[in-house]
């Protein structure tokens, strides 16, 4: 038990609350621009990914041999897999960073409501 008077609690147990709302506020005031460079990156590689569909396809139509259709079609194929791998793996960094700068203004408020005395 604590030797604080009623009113000093009271006044601790307001003072948590208000961290807790600012906390919560400021993790809530991430999440729009995280989310928008997501955004971003989900269409600048939709974009990309239609741009060397597009050049493909007119490549692969000028083609006169079954050889060089067998080539282009590899080439197209291997690019699309490196290009969706780089991407996925940079737009899952950005769903990483996301959730780390909207708990980290949790990590103040745990450590201060954490008793250190034992």
């Amino acid at each position: 038990m604590s030797n604080q008077n009623p009113s000093n609690q009271n006044s601790e147990h307001q003072q948590n609350g208000k961290e807790q709302v600012d906390t919560q506020t400021t993790s809530a005031n991430a999440f729009p621009g995280g989310f928008q460079a997501i955004a971003t990156a989900y269409g600048d590689y939709t974009k990309k990914s239609f741009e060397d569909t597009k050049s493909f396809v007119e490549k692969l139509s000028g083609v006169k041999s079954f050889e060089k259709a067998i080539e282009i079609q590899t080439e197209f194929a291997k690019t699309a897999y490196e290009t969706f791998v780089t991407e996925s793996q940079k737009i899952g960094a950005m769903y990483g960073d996301l959730a780390k700068q909207s708990y980290k203004p949790f990590g103040g408020f745990v450590a201060k409501m954490t008793p250190t005395n034992r």
